[in-house]
């Protein structure tokens, strides 16, 4: 071994000698306070080991012992960073820079180059090599306690359950909840009194049965420019605006409509659902909410507004006092947070005009909370219509 290695040994031998002296350190001061003698270490106590020098002990071996100290690693010591728990050391030159499809090439055609261990005996097809395993054999008396069990039903049952079809005793395991006796299709029949599939009888196998195609829904052909018109000039025909799964909408059109949100009397119900929306059109849609004097229902769902940003649109309903129903689950960001939901449930707890939220909310708490506000707004409204008729 070389000087330079064994400088650079060095140390790494000390870093484990000192580990290796904290830990037997640690190991006594928890050893005496259990046992009255000290631990001891070579027959020497270990507070002796305490003013060693690292350096002169190095200094005494050769670079031949050096090298098998440093090779003398506990895999499992987890006073050693695992780099350095590892003995083996490549001596090669390396031969270049790696290529993992060259390697794996060349690995795959050493394992196909390298010829298969040879047999003892051939394989034989049909031929039993070694002992049989049979079932050890049953006594007499086991038999005659296995046969001599039976159960007294009465003559009236016995009679219904002999003369009973196939079918029906289905039906009575369906019943009684034998699940394995019978396939899925028997089972669900049984309980949906629909009659059981004929011939499949206790050995039947269940079928897969053909796929229901529903028709892909239309496309929405709503006139995005034609809409936005009729909103900026406040069209009193207008209750109700769908632009929902439209991908071509610009960020412009978009603000545009919201634009014109604040001046119109009419539009009650605005659906926004996957249109790509995002934190910049949303403020300004946040914006255009607390101008709004008819709108009822908002829906934002499936887009790309951050957890913030919902905040701001429920905080900008405080402002309107006229939307009922406000969604924009499944979002950019799936999980809000706690402290997003706790500032969602503090906004809506202050709304008192809002009835229905379509939000996930993760934590109990805040769920629990929404769902008693939405409840006691809703209570209010139909005692205030009670009252209206009486």
């Amino acid at each position: 071994m070389s000087t330079a290695a064994s400088i650079n040994t060095t140390p790494r031998l000390k870093k484990k000698f000192k580990i290796i002296q904290k830990s037997f350190q640690t190991s006594s001061t928890t050893k005496t306070t259990t046992i009255s003698t000290p631990a001891k270490l070579y027959g020497k106590d270990l507070s002796e080991y305490d003013e060693v020098d690292v350096d002169a002990l190095l200094a005494q071996l050769s670079p031949e012992e050096i090298n098998i100290l440093a090779k003398e690693v506990d895999p499992d010591d987890s006073f050693l960073p695992p780099n350095e728990r590892c003995s083996y050391e490549c001596e090669k030159e390396p031969t270049g820079p790696l290529d993992r499809k060259k390697l794996i090439e060349h690995i795959n055609k050493q394992a196909l180059e390298t010829p298969d261990l040879p047999e003892n005996e051939p394989y034989v097809k049909g031929t039993v090599r070694g002992k049989k395993w049979l079932p050890p054999a049953r006594s007499e008396k086991d038999k005659e306690v296995e046969e001599g069990i039976a159960i007294d039903m009465g003559e009236e049952y016995e009679q219904a359950l002999t003369s009973a079809t196939q079918e029906e005793i289905i039906d009575l395991a369906a019943i009684l909840g034998f699940h394995s006796m019978m396939n899925q299709d028997q089972y669900h029949a049984s309980l949906l009194n629909k009659g059981q599939p004929i011939g499949l009888g206790w050995d039947g196998i269940t079928k897969s049965q053909q796929q229901k195609v529903y028709p892909m829904d239309p496309p929405n052909n709503t006139d995005i420019e034609d809409s936005i018109k009729r909103v900026k000039d406040d069209d009193p025909k207008l209750i109700e605006l769908n632009f929902n799964n439209i991908k071509n909408i610009s960020d412009e059109k978009l603000i545009q409509l919201f634009d014109a949100l604040p001046d119109n009397e009419h539009l009650e119900v605005l659906s926004l659902t996957n249109v790509g929306l995002t934190d910049k059109t949303a403020l300004l849609l946040a914006q255009a909410i607390e101008k709004s004097k008819t709108l009822r229902v908002l829906n934002v769902e499936t887009n790309f507004i951050s957890p913030p940003t919902i905040v701001a649109l429920v905080r900008s309903l405080l402002k309107a006092r006229t939307v009922e129903e406000f969604r924009a689950s499944n979002q950019r960001s799936s999980v809000l947070g706690n402290k997003i939901e706790m500032e969602i449930t503090e906004l809506v707890e202050k709304n008192s005009s809002l009835l229905r939220l379509g939000l996930h909310l993760e934590f109990n708490d805040a769920r629990h909370r929404v769902a008693a506000h939405l409840q006691r707004n809703i209570d209010r409204i139909r005692l205030s219509r009670l009252n209206q008729r009486k």
